[in-house]
């Protein structure tokens, strides 16, 4: 009798100076997200992750991968994009944080009042938006992503093997302390 060989899922694109990270640079513990603003699991795992980022603040840094599902997700290219428009302002994260926290409002018109809620030039991150200015790096990400074997989101990569369990806190506190201490 032959058993099933068993394929990990491993991210094919290293985590560069280019992506965007929360957490100290020399962590053991790595996690890759790709995800998309719209998708209601990220929202849930956003909350587990940022949870996780509090409780082993030294152990865990964050990257987060844009992973659009445009198809089902009519604003997250949008939302992908304001993200990046607000990241050269320096307000990635603030941004990215209040998508999370606003996703029944990723529309156009209340998309602007978060951009102007953060302190965002208003016109200058609509005007990349609207013009789709940093498309290609939100492709960049999914074609990483579709590289890495994601076809769903919220997918993580912990220590660059995908990560298959559940994405609640206890299931990802076990996962980074095995990965930590291997």
């Amino acid at each position: 009798m032959t058993t099933p060989l068993q394929v990990t899922a491993r991210l094919r694109t290293p985590v560069t100076e280019h992506d965007h990270v929360r957490g100290p640079v020399d962590a053991p513990v790595t996690i890759v997200e790709y995800a998309d603003f719209q998708c209601r699991f990220c929202g849930a795992a956003h909350r587990n992750l940022t949870e996780l980022l509090r409780q082993r603040a030294d152990t865990v840094r964050l990257v987060y991968r844009h992973f659009p599902i445009a198809n089902l997700h009519p604003y997250a290219e949008s939302a992908a994009e304001a993200t990046e428009a607000a990241d050269r302002q320096g307000r990635f994260w603030a941004m990215h944080d209040w998508l999370y926290e606003h996703q029944d409002q990723l529309d156009p018109v209340h998309l602007s009042l978060g951009i102007e809620q953060l302190g965002l030039p208003i016109d200058e991150v609509r005007a990349e938006v609207d013009r789709q200015a940093h498309g290609d790096r939100v492709r960049r990400d999914f074609v990483s992503g579709i590289r890495s074997g994601v076809n769903a989101t919220p997918t993580l990569f912990i220590n660059e093997v995908r990560h298959d369990d559940a994405y609640d806190l206890a299931d990802l506190l076990t996962a980074v302390d095995a990965a930590a201490n291997p």
